[in-house]
Protein backbone atom coordinates (compact mmCIF):
# COMPACT_ATOMS: atom_id res chain seq x y z
CA UNK A 1 0.00 0.00 0.00
CA UNK A 2 1.39 3.42 -0.97
CA UNK A 3 1.87 5.96 1.79
CA UNK A 4 -0.21 9.12 1.56
CA UNK A 5 -0.43 12.17 3.80
CA UNK A 6 -3.48 14.43 3.78
CA UNK A 7 -2.16 17.68 5.21
CA UNK A 8 -5.01 20.00 6.24
CA UNK A 9 -3.56 23.46 6.94
CA UNK A 10 -6.55 25.74 7.57
CA UNK A 11 -8.30 28.11 7.46
CA UNK A 12 -9.56 29.08 10.94
CA UNK A 13 -13.35 29.20 11.42
CA UNK A 14 -14.06 26.68 8.64
CA UNK A 15 -15.40 23.77 10.68
CA UNK A 16 -11.93 22.65 11.72
CA UNK A 17 -12.77 22.04 15.41
CA UNK A 18 -15.57 19.66 14.46
CA UNK A 19 -13.44 17.85 11.88
CA UNK A 20 -10.59 17.36 14.36
CA UNK A 21 -12.99 16.19 17.06
CA UNK A 22 -14.41 13.51 14.75
CA UNK A 23 -10.93 12.37 13.71
CA UNK A 24 -9.67 12.25 17.30
CA UNK A 25 -12.63 10.30 18.69
CA UNK A 26 -12.60 7.79 15.81
CA UNK A 27 -8.90 6.94 15.77
CA UNK A 28 -9.45 3.21 16.28
CA UNK A 29 -12.00 2.97 13.46
CA UNK A 30 -9.67 4.92 11.18
CA UNK A 31 -6.76 2.58 11.99
CA UNK A 32 -8.90 -0.42 11.10
CA UNK A 33 -9.18 1.13 7.63
CA UNK A 34 -5.44 1.92 7.38
CA UNK A 35 -5.90 5.64 8.18
CA UNK A 36 -3.73 7.19 10.89
CA UNK A 37 -4.72 10.27 12.83
CA UNK A 38 -1.72 10.48 15.18
CA UNK A 39 -2.82 12.25 18.37
CA UNK A 40 -2.40 11.18 21.99
CA UNK A 41 -4.37 14.27 23.08
CA UNK A 42 -6.94 16.43 21.35
CA UNK A 43 -4.57 19.36 20.81
CA UNK A 44 -1.61 17.27 19.62
CA UNK A 45 -1.64 18.77 16.11
CA UNK A 46 -1.99 22.27 17.54
CA UNK A 47 1.17 21.68 19.58
CA UNK A 48 2.89 20.33 16.47
CA UNK A 49 1.96 23.51 14.59
CA UNK A 50 3.31 25.70 17.40
CA UNK A 51 6.53 23.69 17.36
CA UNK A 52 6.94 23.80 13.57
CA UNK A 53 6.47 27.58 13.50
CA UNK A 54 8.06 28.33 16.93
CA UNK A 55 5.01 30.41 17.86
CA UNK A 56 4.53 31.88 21.35
CA UNK A 57 1.07 31.07 22.71
CA UNK A 58 0.48 32.13 26.30
CA UNK A 59 3.08 29.72 27.67
CA UNK A 60 1.60 26.64 25.97
CA UNK A 61 4.52 26.62 23.54
CA UNK A 62 6.72 25.10 26.25
CA UNK A 63 4.62 21.92 25.97
CA UNK A 64 5.14 21.91 22.20
CA UNK A 65 8.90 21.41 22.02
CA UNK A 66 9.59 18.45 19.72
CA UNK A 67 5.89 17.91 18.94
CA UNK A 68 6.24 18.32 15.16
CA UNK A 69 9.16 15.90 14.91
CA UNK A 70 7.26 13.29 16.93
CA UNK A 71 4.20 13.72 14.74
CA UNK A 72 6.21 13.49 11.53
CA UNK A 73 8.06 10.39 12.78
CA UNK A 74 4.76 8.62 13.43
CA UNK A 75 3.56 9.53 9.95
CA UNK A 76 6.75 8.23 8.32
CA UNK A 77 6.33 4.89 10.10
CA UNK A 78 2.70 4.41 9.03
CA UNK A 79 2.05 2.14 6.07
CA UNK A 80 -1.15 3.71 4.74
CA UNK A 81 -2.85 7.12 4.77
CA UNK A 82 -2.10 9.69 7.48
CA UNK A 83 -4.11 12.82 8.28
CA UNK A 84 -2.62 15.96 9.83
CA UNK A 85 -4.98 18.83 10.62
CA UNK A 86 -4.77 22.21 12.25
CA UNK A 87 -5.86 25.62 11.06
CA UNK A 88 -2.85 27.63 12.23
CA UNK A 89 -0.58 25.69 9.85
CA UNK A 90 -1.90 28.23 7.33
CA UNK A 91 0.50 30.79 8.81
CA UNK A 92 3.69 28.84 8.02
CA UNK A 93 6.47 30.61 6.14
CA UNK A 94 7.97 29.08 2.96
CA UNK A 95 10.96 27.84 4.98
CA UNK A 96 8.70 26.18 7.55
CA UNK A 97 6.59 24.65 4.77
CA UNK A 98 9.73 23.21 3.17
CA UNK A 99 10.80 21.68 6.47
CA UNK A 100 7.32 20.22 7.08
CA UNK A 101 7.03 18.59 3.67
CA UNK A 102 10.59 17.21 3.80
CA UNK A 103 9.99 15.65 7.22
CA UNK A 104 7.08 13.58 5.89
CA UNK A 105 9.47 11.35 3.95
CA UNK A 106 8.59 9.79 0.62
CA UNK A 107 4.81 9.84 1.12
CA UNK A 108 2.46 11.21 -1.53
CA UNK A 109 1.39 14.48 0.06
CA UNK A 110 -2.02 16.00 -0.60
CA UNK A 111 -2.67 19.52 0.63
CA UNK A 112 -6.15 20.37 1.93
CA UNK A 113 -7.37 23.90 2.61
CA UNK A 114 -10.90 24.58 3.84
CA UNK A 115 -12.10 28.09 3.05
CA UNK A 116 -15.03 30.36 3.76
CA UNK A 117 -15.95 33.66 2.14
CA UNK A 118 -14.45 36.87 3.51
CA UNK A 119 -17.91 38.32 4.20
CA UNK A 120 -18.25 35.79 7.03
CA UNK A 121 -14.57 35.33 7.88
CA UNK A 122 -13.86 38.96 8.75
CA UNK A 123 -16.42 39.19 11.59
CA UNK A 124 -15.54 35.64 12.68
CA UNK A 125 -11.87 36.60 13.07
CA UNK A 126 -12.78 39.66 15.14
CA UNK A 127 -14.84 37.40 17.40
CA UNK A 128 -11.89 35.04 17.76
CA UNK A 129 -9.68 37.95 18.78
CA UNK A 130 -12.23 38.94 21.41
CA UNK A 131 -12.46 35.35 22.67
CA UNK A 132 -8.68 35.41 23.05
CA UNK A 133 -8.64 38.42 25.45
CA UNK A 134 -8.64 41.26 22.91
CA UNK A 135 -10.72 44.38 23.52
CA UNK A 136 -10.14 46.03 20.14
CA UNK A 137 -13.32 47.58 18.76
CA UNK A 138 -14.86 46.20 15.58
CA UNK A 139 -14.19 49.47 13.73
CA UNK A 140 -10.52 49.45 14.75
CA UNK A 141 -10.20 45.80 13.74
CA UNK A 142 -11.62 46.54 10.28
CA UNK A 143 -9.31 49.53 9.81
CA UNK A 144 -6.36 47.39 10.87
CA UNK A 145 -6.96 44.55 8.44
CA UNK A 146 -7.79 46.94 5.58
CA UNK A 147 -4.51 48.82 6.08
CA UNK A 148 -2.45 48.01 2.94
CA UNK A 149 0.76 47.87 5.00
CA UNK A 150 -0.46 44.78 6.89
CA UNK A 151 2.33 45.30 9.40
CA UNK A 152 0.32 45.19 12.63
CA UNK A 153 0.12 42.05 14.76
CA UNK A 154 -3.59 41.62 14.03
CA UNK A 155 -3.29 42.49 10.33
CA UNK A 156 -0.31 40.25 9.63
CA UNK A 157 -1.96 37.30 11.42
CA UNK A 158 -5.30 37.78 9.66
CA UNK A 159 -3.88 37.77 6.14
CA UNK A 160 -1.40 34.96 6.88
CA UNK A 161 -4.31 32.60 7.72
CA UNK A 162 -7.02 34.00 5.43
CA UNK A 163 -5.48 35.10 2.10
CA UNK A 164 -6.31 31.98 0.11
CA UNK A 165 -4.08 32.42 -2.98
CA UNK A 166 -1.06 33.16 -0.77
CA UNK A 167 -1.64 30.19 1.58
CA UNK A 168 -2.05 27.80 -1.35
CA UNK A 169 1.07 29.21 -3.02
CA UNK A 170 3.16 28.78 0.13
CA UNK A 171 1.95 25.25 0.85
CA UNK A 172 1.15 23.93 -2.61
CA UNK A 173 3.73 25.39 -4.99
CA UNK A 174 5.78 22.16 -5.00
CA UNK A 175 2.73 19.91 -5.51
CA UNK A 176 0.82 19.18 -8.72
CA UNK A 177 -2.52 21.05 -8.71
CA UNK A 178 -4.55 17.83 -8.65
CA UNK A 179 -3.01 17.11 -5.21
CA UNK A 180 -4.09 20.50 -3.85
CA UNK A 181 -7.68 20.28 -2.59
CA UNK A 182 -9.72 23.39 -1.80
CA UNK A 183 -12.82 22.62 0.27
CA UNK A 184 -15.26 25.52 0.20
CA UNK A 185 -17.80 26.04 2.95
CA UNK A 186 -21.40 25.93 1.75
CA UNK A 187 -23.30 29.23 1.67
CA UNK A 188 -25.64 30.27 4.53
CA UNK A 189 -28.81 28.23 4.55
CA UNK A 190 -27.22 25.10 3.07
CA UNK A 191 -27.90 21.69 4.61
CA UNK A 192 -25.94 21.34 7.88
CA UNK A 193 -24.41 18.07 6.76
CA UNK A 194 -23.01 19.42 3.49
CA UNK A 195 -19.69 20.62 4.91
CA UNK A 196 -19.04 17.22 6.49
CA UNK A 197 -19.86 15.51 3.18
CA UNK A 198 -17.25 17.70 1.48
CA UNK A 199 -14.66 16.93 4.16
CA UNK A 200 -15.51 13.23 4.05
CA UNK A 201 -15.13 13.08 0.27
CA UNK A 202 -11.76 14.85 0.42
CA UNK A 203 -10.30 12.71 3.20
CA UNK A 204 -11.70 9.42 1.88
CA UNK A 205 -14.01 8.82 4.84
CA UNK A 206 -17.32 8.31 3.01
CA UNK A 207 -17.73 4.58 3.65
CA UNK A 208 -16.44 4.50 7.24
CA UNK A 209 -18.72 3.93 10.28
CA UNK A 210 -17.66 7.08 12.13
CA UNK A 211 -19.33 8.58 15.18
CA UNK A 212 -20.19 12.11 14.03
CA UNK A 213 -21.58 13.31 17.37
CA UNK A 214 -20.35 16.85 18.00
CA UNK A 215 -18.41 17.13 21.26
CA UNK A 216 -16.08 20.01 20.43
CA UNK A 217 -17.09 23.00 18.36
CA UNK A 218 -16.10 26.66 18.19
CA UNK A 219 -19.50 28.39 18.19
CA UNK A 220 -20.13 31.95 17.09
CA UNK A 221 -21.61 34.73 19.21
CA UNK A 222 -24.27 37.28 18.40
CA UNK A 223 -23.64 41.02 18.24
CA UNK A 224 -24.58 41.96 21.86
CA UNK A 225 -22.82 38.88 23.24
CA UNK A 226 -19.55 39.74 21.48
CA UNK A 227 -19.88 43.37 22.55
CA UNK A 228 -20.37 42.28 26.16
CA UNK A 229 -17.35 39.96 26.03
CA UNK A 230 -15.17 42.74 24.62
CA UNK A 231 -16.30 45.03 27.46
CA UNK A 232 -15.50 42.32 30.02
CA UNK A 233 -12.03 42.00 28.50
CA UNK A 234 -11.42 45.70 29.05
CA UNK A 235 -12.03 45.14 32.76
CA UNK A 236 -10.43 41.76 33.45
CA UNK A 237 -7.52 40.99 31.13
CA UNK A 238 -5.14 43.03 33.29
CA UNK A 239 -6.06 41.08 36.43
CA UNK A 240 -6.89 37.56 35.16
CA UNK A 241 -3.98 35.48 33.90
CA UNK A 242 -4.35 33.55 30.61
CA UNK A 243 -4.55 30.12 32.34
CA UNK A 244 -7.59 31.38 34.31
CA UNK A 245 -9.12 33.37 31.46
CA UNK A 246 -9.50 30.36 29.17
CA UNK A 247 -11.75 28.21 31.44
CA UNK A 248 -13.68 31.07 33.02
CA UNK A 249 -14.20 33.55 30.19
CA UNK A 250 -13.61 31.78 26.90
CA UNK A 251 -15.16 28.44 27.83
CA UNK A 252 -17.73 29.12 30.58
CA UNK A 253 -18.91 32.51 29.33
CA UNK A 254 -18.30 32.57 25.57
CA UNK A 255 -18.69 28.96 24.45
CA UNK A 256 -21.00 27.47 27.06
CA UNK A 257 -23.22 30.48 27.81
CA UNK A 258 -23.21 33.43 25.41
CA UNK A 259 -23.06 31.29 22.26
CA UNK A 260 -26.41 29.70 23.15
CA UNK A 261 -28.40 32.78 22.20
CA UNK A 262 -30.25 32.16 18.93
CA UNK A 263 -32.32 35.34 18.80
CA UNK A 264 -29.68 38.09 18.82
CA UNK A 265 -28.42 39.70 15.61
CA UNK A 266 -25.53 37.98 13.84
CA UNK A 267 -22.39 39.97 13.18
CA UNK A 268 -21.85 41.10 9.60
CA UNK A 269 -20.22 43.87 7.57
CA UNK A 270 -21.30 47.44 6.95
CA UNK A 271 -22.09 48.19 3.26
CA UNK A 272 -18.67 49.66 2.40
CA UNK A 273 -16.78 46.81 4.07
CA UNK A 274 -19.09 44.28 2.45
CA UNK A 275 -18.37 45.70 -1.02
CA UNK A 276 -14.61 45.62 -0.32
CA UNK A 277 -14.75 41.97 0.82
CA UNK A 278 -16.79 40.88 -2.21
CA UNK A 279 -14.46 42.67 -4.64
CA UNK A 280 -11.34 41.10 -3.10
CA UNK A 281 -12.99 37.67 -3.06
CA UNK A 282 -13.82 37.94 -6.75
CA UNK A 283 -10.15 38.57 -7.54
CA UNK A 284 -9.18 35.54 -5.46
CA UNK A 285 -11.70 33.36 -7.29
CA UNK A 286 -10.20 34.31 -10.65
CA UNK A 287 -6.67 33.47 -9.45
CA UNK A 288 -7.72 30.12 -7.94
CA UNK A 289 -9.66 29.17 -11.05
CA UNK A 290 -6.57 29.70 -13.22
CA UNK A 291 -4.41 27.47 -11.02
CA UNK A 292 -6.55 24.39 -11.61
CA UNK A 293 -6.77 23.08 -8.05
CA UNK A 294 -9.20 20.31 -7.12
CA UNK A 295 -12.19 22.24 -5.75
CA UNK A 296 -14.59 20.36 -3.50
CA UNK A 297 -17.70 22.51 -3.56
CA UNK A 298 -17.69 25.62 -5.74
CA UNK A 299 -15.45 28.65 -6.07
CA UNK A 300 -18.65 30.69 -6.17
CA UNK A 301 -19.10 29.81 -2.48
CA UNK A 302 -16.17 32.14 -1.76
CA UNK A 303 -18.02 35.23 -2.97
CA UNK A 304 -20.16 35.34 0.15
CA UNK A 305 -23.78 36.27 0.85
CA UNK A 306 -25.41 39.51 -0.15
CA UNK A 307 -25.32 42.43 2.26
CA UNK A 308 -27.88 42.31 5.05
CA UNK A 309 -28.90 44.64 7.84
CA UNK A 310 -25.79 45.69 9.76
CA UNK A 311 -25.84 45.74 13.57
CA UNK A 312 -22.81 47.58 14.93
CA UNK A 313 -21.35 45.87 18.04
CA UNK A 314 -19.46 49.06 18.94
CA UNK A 315 -22.75 50.91 19.57
CA UNK A 316 -24.69 48.21 21.44
CA UNK A 317 -26.88 49.82 24.08
CA UNK A 318 -27.12 48.96 27.76
CA UNK A 319 -30.59 47.56 27.09
CA UNK A 320 -29.17 45.20 24.45
CA UNK A 321 -26.30 44.13 26.73
CA UNK A 322 -28.51 43.42 29.75
CA UNK A 323 -29.84 39.95 28.73
CA UNK A 324 -26.40 38.45 27.93
CA UNK A 325 -24.96 40.16 31.03
CA UNK A 326 -27.56 38.43 33.23
CA UNK A 327 -26.78 35.12 31.51
CA UNK A 328 -23.08 35.69 32.23
CA UNK A 329 -23.70 36.49 35.90
CA UNK A 330 -25.87 33.37 36.28
CA UNK A 331 -23.22 31.18 34.63
CA UNK A 332 -20.45 32.51 36.86
CA UNK A 333 -22.57 32.01 40.00
CA UNK A 334 -23.20 28.39 39.01
CA UNK A 335 -19.49 27.90 38.28
CA UNK A 336 -18.58 29.54 41.58
CA UNK A 337 -20.92 27.16 43.45
CA UNK A 338 -19.40 24.20 41.63
CA UNK A 339 -15.86 25.29 42.55
CA UNK A 340 -16.90 25.81 46.22
CA UNK A 341 -18.22 22.25 46.30
CA UNK A 342 -14.93 20.98 44.88
CA UNK A 343 -12.99 23.03 47.43
CA UNK A 344 -15.05 21.67 50.33
CA UNK A 345 -14.60 18.10 49.11
CA UNK A 346 -10.82 18.56 48.88
CA UNK A 347 -10.72 20.10 52.36
CA UNK A 348 -12.64 17.08 53.64
CA UNK A 349 -10.21 14.67 52.02
CA UNK A 350 -7.28 16.62 53.47
CA UNK A 351 -8.80 16.46 56.99
CA UNK A 352 -9.28 12.71 56.66
CA UNK A 353 -5.67 12.30 55.55
CA UNK A 354 -4.42 14.33 58.56
CA UNK A 355 -6.57 12.31 60.95
CA UNK A 356 -5.29 9.03 59.49
CA UNK A 357 -1.73 10.26 59.85
CA UNK A 358 -2.31 11.21 63.50
CA UNK A 359 -3.80 7.77 64.21
CA UNK A 360 -0.74 6.13 62.64
CA UNK A 361 1.58 8.26 64.76
CA UNK A 362 -0.26 7.18 67.92
CA UNK A 363 0.52 3.47 67.46
CA UNK A 364 3.19 1.67 69.49
CA UNK A 365 4.98 0.49 66.34
CA UNK A 366 5.30 4.04 65.00
CA UNK A 367 6.71 5.34 68.30
CA UNK A 368 9.24 2.49 68.38
CA UNK A 369 10.43 3.21 64.83
CA UNK A 370 10.63 6.94 65.58
CA UNK A 371 12.83 6.18 68.65
CA UNK A 372 15.21 4.03 66.57
CA UNK A 373 15.52 6.75 63.89
CA UNK A 374 16.18 9.44 66.51
CA UNK A 375 18.91 7.31 68.09
CA UNK A 376 20.62 6.67 64.74
CA UNK A 377 20.51 10.35 63.78
CA UNK A 378 22.56 11.23 66.87
CA UNK A 379 25.74 9.50 65.62
CA UNK A 380 27.75 9.68 62.34
CA UNK A 381 27.63 5.91 61.87
CA UNK A 382 23.89 5.87 62.48
CA UNK A 383 23.29 8.68 59.99
CA UNK A 384 25.33 6.74 57.40
CA UNK A 385 23.21 3.64 57.97
CA UNK A 386 20.00 5.67 57.60
CA UNK A 387 21.23 7.23 54.35
CA UNK A 388 22.12 3.81 52.94
CA UNK A 389 18.72 2.43 53.95
CA UNK A 390 16.86 5.35 52.39
CA UNK A 391 18.79 5.02 49.11
CA UNK A 392 18.01 1.31 49.02
CA UNK A 393 14.29 1.99 49.63
CA UNK A 394 14.35 4.61 46.89
CA UNK A 395 15.75 2.14 44.34
CA UNK A 396 13.20 -0.49 45.30
CA UNK A 397 10.37 2.04 45.01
Amino acid sequence: MSRRVLLHVGCPKTGTSYLQDVLFRNQEVLREHDILYPADRFDAHFLAALDLMTLPWGGIETEAVGAWDRLAAGVREWHGTSIISHEIFARATPTQVERALASLGDAEVHLVLSARDLVRQVPAEWQENVKHRSHITYASFLRTIRDPARDSRIGSWFWAVQELPDILERWGSSLPPERVHLVTLPPPGADRGELWRRFSRTFGLDALPLDLTAERENPSLGVPETSLLRTINERVTSIIAPPDYRPLVRETLAHQTLSRSVTSARLGLAPADHAWARELSQRWIEVLDERGYDVVGSLDDLLGPDAGTFADPDTATAEELLPPALDAISALLVEGARLRAVEERLHGELREAHEELERARATTAFRARRKVVTTLENSPAGRGSLDAYRRLRGRKG
